[in-house]
């Protein structure tokens, strides 16, 4: 269980994930700090602290006495992959990890528990396997960043803290993210299959991810990896068609691979192969700890969100 305290400090925590959770935690009567290289002491869901996510400073003495550390630190991968952007995703996510673990070492009452958070691109890019937690790994620089992330937290965790990796798929938000792009692409009628359309897209509700969180903090039976998705994960083709539905609109013109190759990159300023490859996963361990989703199909969970 959470220490006494009610005080949670999520790394990394002023992007869209942080925000949402640091309302939903609120909500629960839970007091939170956010560390941020961008600290904004104007929003009323939490109060921000200055990091580098490198070294160690005043914020390490946020960690004392805390019930919980959370940790989402890490730059988007929704960019080009150029050396630069390929490096700074690596180390934006091992070097704040460890800095966390020297900070906790700093400390006379370091937190009980620690939310890590991690991505389920680690288990590649296979066109119709269904992945839990014990399939393969894959290949390439996601798996590669993935295991390097998860490998620092290990490395960084103090042996007596609970820990908890929850390996996150693509997160459906209502106030932004990758599902704002593809609402106004299809908006635009450019909502149609991707590629062949048969890459798999495992994806989660913002609420549901929230209650995952809040569950890792408060069930001590959790401990691990887990797969953070929705039960049911869709092809690309029937996620573009669910979501041209859900905003009633009926035509939605598909882009060929090459098409995507030139244009994401040049219009998009992001990577094709976001779009062009993806997963089938499934929250194993989550179902088989009993665990419900409010949100375990992609048609409700999208009319939730735009509907």
């Amino acid at each position: 269980m959470l220490s006494p305290s009610k005080r949670i400090v999520i790394a990394g925590g002023s992007g869209f994930l942080g925000k949402n959770l640091a309302r939903f935690l609120q909500q629960k009567n839970y007091e939170v700090t956010i560390l941020s290289r961008n600290p904004d002491n104007s929003d009323p869901t939490s109060h921000q602290i200055f990091w580098d996510g490198r070294t160690l400073d005043n914020w390490s003495r946020e960690l004392d006495g805390a019930a919980a550390i959370v940790n989402l630190a890490g730059r988007s991968v929704d960019c080009i992959k150029t050396p630069d952007h390929c490096d700074e995703i690596l180390r934006s996510r091992v070097e704040p990890t460890r800095a966390l673990g020297k900070a906790l070492r700093s400390v006379e009452d370091p937190p009980p528990v620690w939310i890590q958070m991690a991505t389920a691109h680690r288990y590649g890019d296979p066109l119709e396997t269904v992945c839990d937690e014990e399939s393969a790994f894959g290949y390439g620089l996601a798996p590669f960043v993935a295991k390097a992330w998860e490998d620092a937290f290990e490395e960084s965790k103090l042996p007596e803290m609970r820990g908890v990796v929850l390996r996150t798929s693509f997160v459906l938000e209502k106030t932004g993210g990758a599902l704002a792009r593809l609402a106004k692409l299809a908006r635009c009628g450019l909502g149609g299959r991707v590629g062949h359309g048969k890459q798999g897209i495992s994806w989660i509700h913002e609420i549901d991810l929230n209650r995952i969180f809040h569950r890792s903090l408060t069930d001590p039976s959790m401990n691990g990896p887990y797969l953070t998705t929705a039960p049911k994960p869709v092809s690309n083709a029937e996620f573009m068609q669910t979501l041209r539905k859900t905003l009633r609109i009926p035509i939605g013109l598909p882009a060929a691979g090459w098409m995507v190759k030139i244009g994401a990159p040049l219009f998009m300023k992001t990577d094709p192969e976001l779009a062009l490859y993806g997963r089938y996963c499934v929250p194993a361990r989550l179902q088989n700890e009993g665990f419900e989703f409010d949100f375990p199909e992609i048609g409700p969970a999208l009319k939730d969100l735009l509907g």
